[in-house]
C-alpha cells in the first residue's frame, strides 16, 4: 500500500509530505520503502491567520470554522501534489495530521487536543480516502496524545538483545522536542516531551531580526549564554512533571520568555545573538536533563536526532557536550530515514496501521502504552467512512525495516505554483515540527 503522509508543525513554516510504500510480511516485519518527501509552503495570508490563532490568542468560533476549511483545502492540495510528485500518481491513501491549534493539558494530564484541517476537503482535493485525527483516540484512552512517534521508534530502532546491547533515545527536535527510549524489540518503550525544541528560538529570531529561524545556528554561534536567563527558564515546573508528559504552544507561547524572565527578576533586554544562544542552550539542556532523569540507569548508547533541530550545528554541538561521553549522537539520515521527513513518514505509517485495524501506540511500562494510554489504541478516523478494500494483516507488527529504491529518500526538484510553492532543497536550519 502506498500512503501519502502530510503534516504541519507548530512553526507553520511548511506542509511536509512523504510517500511510503508499506508491505507487511508474514513474519511480522513491516517493510517501508521511502518514495520521497517534499515541502509545500503555506500561502502567506493563511500562515499569518494560523499563527494569529495560536495561544495565547483568543479566537472566535467563526475563525476556527474558516481555518478548519482553509487548512483542509490547503492540505488537500498538498496531498494531491504529493501523489503526483512523489508517488507517480499511484497512491492508495492520505494520512493527515492536520494543524495543531491547541493541546489542552491540566496538571500534567492531557484533557483534549485540536488539529484543524477538515478531512472531507482533503479527500475531495486529493481524490483519495483520508485517515486523520490521530491524537484524540489516545487521549480518550488516558494517553497524552503526544508524542505519537514512539510506535515508529519502537518498531524501527529496537535491537535484538545480546550482551552489551544498549538502549536508543530517538530525539525529535521540532517546535517541541520529544524523545522515545527504545530497548530490545518487543520490550516496553517510553516517550515524552522534553520541552521546547525550536519554537522559542524561532519566535525570538523572527521578532528580533525578521528572519524565519536561526539558519545554521549562525546567530546563536555569535552570542553568549546568559546564565541568569537560562536558570530562570530552567526553573519552569514543567520539567519536574513525571513522564509520559506532553506540552505545546499553549505553554511555550510568544510571551513565554519575557514572562518567565520578568517573574524571576532577570533582565530581558538580551541581544539577539545572546538570546538565540540562551534558547538553543535551553533546548539542549532540557533534553540532556530529561534523559538523565528518566532514561535507563546505564544511559543510552546513542541518540538518533531528527526534526529541524538536526540541521542546527550549534544545537548538535551543545547536545554532544551535555550528553555522556559514552553516548553517540547520530541523525536519522545516518540510519536511512530523512530527518526532515520523519514525522510525515510517521503519519503515513499510522494511516497504514489504522486502516488495517492495528494499534498505533507502542507498549510502555506498567501495563500502559508509551503515551500513558490504558490500552493499545487504533488511531485515526477514515473519510469517507466506506471500508477500504484492504487484506487482513497476517499477525502482529513486530518490527519495521527501511528498504531503499533509486528514488527513495530524496526531495525532488518541484515546480512551484502560486498557491503551493515547493522547496526544491532542504534548508540546513532549525525548523518547526509537529511535536
Amino acid at each position: 500500500m502506498i500512503v501519502i503522509g502530510v503534516s504541519s508543525g507548530t512553526s507553520v513554516d511548511a506542509i511536509d509530505a512523504a510517500a511510503a510504500d508499506l508491505d507487511l510480511r508474514a513474519d511480522g516485519t513491516l517493510h517501508l520503502r521511502p518514495l520521497g518527501h517534499a515541502e509545500y509552503a503555506w500561502p502567506d495570508h493563511l500562515r499569518r491567520r494560523i499563527l494569529a490563532a495560536l495561544p495565547p490568542a483568543a479566537v472566535d468560533l467563526g475563525e476556527v470554522c474558516q481555518l478548519d476549511t482553509l487548512v483542509g483545502q490547503e492540505l488537500g492540495a498538498a496531498a494531491r501534489r504529493a501523489v503526483d510528485d512523489l508517488a507517480g500518481g499511484d497512491a492508495d491513501l492520505v494520512a493527515s495530521h492536520g494543524q495543531t491549534l491547541h493541546h489542552w493539558v491540566v496538571a500534567g494530564r492531557t484533557r483534549g487536543t485540536l488539529q484543524l484541517g477538515n478531512p472531507a476537503w482533503i479527500a475531495e482535493r486529493a481524490r483519495r480516502p483520508v485517515v486523520s485525527d490521530f491524537r484524540v483516540a489516545d487521549v480518550a484512552a488516558g494517553g497524552q496524545g503526544a508524542p505519537l512517534v514512539s510506535i515508529l521508534d519502537a518498531l524501527w530502532l529496537g535491537h535484538d538483545g545480546g550482551e552489551g546491547a544498549r538502549a536508543t533515545a530517538a530525539l525529535n527536535v521540532g517546535g517541541i522536542a520529544n524523545v522515545t527510549i527504545v530497548g530490545a524489540h518487543g520490550e516496553p518503550v517510553l516517550g515524552w516531551d522534553t520541552g521546547p525544541g525550536n519554537c522559542l528560538l524561532d519566535g525570538a529570531v523572527q521578532r528580533l531580526t525578521g528572519r524565519p529561524f536561526d539558519r545554521d545556528g549562525e546567530l546563536a554561534a555569535q552570542g553568549m549564554v546568559d546564565p541568569a536567563a537560562l536558570d530562570a527558564l530552567l526553573a519552569d515546573p514543567f520539567y519536574d512533571l513525571p513522564v509520559p508528559r506532553s506540552t505545546g504552544r499553549e505553554l511555550y507561547d510568544s510571551e513565554y520568555v519575557a514572562t518567565r524572565l520578568a517573574a524571576a527578576g532577570v533582565r530581558a533586554d538580551l541581544s539577539a545573538a545572546d538570546l538565540a544562544a540562551t534558547l538553543t542552550e535551553l533546548t539542549a539542556a532540557t533534553v540532556a536533563r530529561s534523559l538523565a532523569e528518566h532514561g535507563p540507569a546505564g544511559g543510552v548508547g546513542r541518540v538518533v536526532l531528527s526534526g529541524g533541530g538536526a540541521r542546527n550545528p550549534v544545537l548538535r554541538d551543545r547536545l554532544r557536550a551535555l550528553l555522556p561521553v559514552s553516548t553517540s549522537l547520530v541523525t536519522a539520515d545516518d540510519l536511512g530515514l530523512p530527518a526532515d521527513a520523519k514525522e510525515a513518514y510517521l503519519f503515513a505509517l499510522l494511516g497504514y496501521l489504522g486502516v488495517h485495524g492495528v494499534p498505533g501506540t507502542a507498549a510502555g511500562p506498567h501495563r500502559r502504552q508509551a503515551t500513558g494510554a490504558r490500552r493499545p489504541v487504533v488511531l485515526g478516523s477514515l473519510t469517507p467512512p466506506t471500508p477500504l478494500p484492504v487484506s487482513a494483516v497476517p499477525g502482529p507488527v513486530r518490527r519495521l525495516v527501511l528498504t531503499t529504491s533509486p528514488r527513495a529518500m530524496t526531495t525532488p526538484s518541484l515546480p512551484t505554483t502560486p498557491s503551493l510553492p515547493t522547496t526544491p532543497s532542504l534548508p540546513t536550519a532549525s525548523r518547526g515540527s509537529t511535536r
